[in-house]
């Protein structure tokens, strides 16, 4: 007996299936009306493209605990970019770079060591 109910259940739910992939198929044949939400269009967005960017910035972190010690600053006027970060290695030394950039020369990077490399004794 509960063999026959659960085939009769099995066979309502196959039923069931094929009615709604049936269903489906007619649903997705259909037109349906889309909503859009509404935003701002990228053509409506003002871009100047020939504005000349400038900006400074300047952060560093010196966390003694981790040994995470470095710092970068940066400025840009147009087409023009300099700056200068440092970090210190893991064998004590610091190393400094030094880098510029512009149309016209493209990236220059000058990188120095600054210290003497030792590890510590264990």
């Amino acid at each position: 007996m509960s063999f026959m109910l659960n085939s009769a259940v099995l066979l309502t739910i196959c039923a069931l299936c094929a009615g709604v992939a049936s269903s489906h198929t007619f649903l997705h044949k259909q037109q349906l009306p889309i909503k859009v939400l509404s935003h701002t269009p990228v053509e409506s967005r003002i871009v100047d493209y020939y504005a000349s960017p400038k900006y400074e910035f300047d952060y560093g972190v010196k966390d003694l605990k981790t040994g995470d010690i470095k710092n970068h600053w940066e400025t840009r006027n147009g087409d023009v970019v300099k700056g200068i970060y440092s970090l210190k290695e893991s064998d004590g030394t610091t190393r400094v770079v030094e880098y510029t950039a512009d149309d016209h020369n493209g990236f220059n990077a000058v990188v120095k060591k600054v210290g003497v490399a030792s590890h510590p004794i264990i």
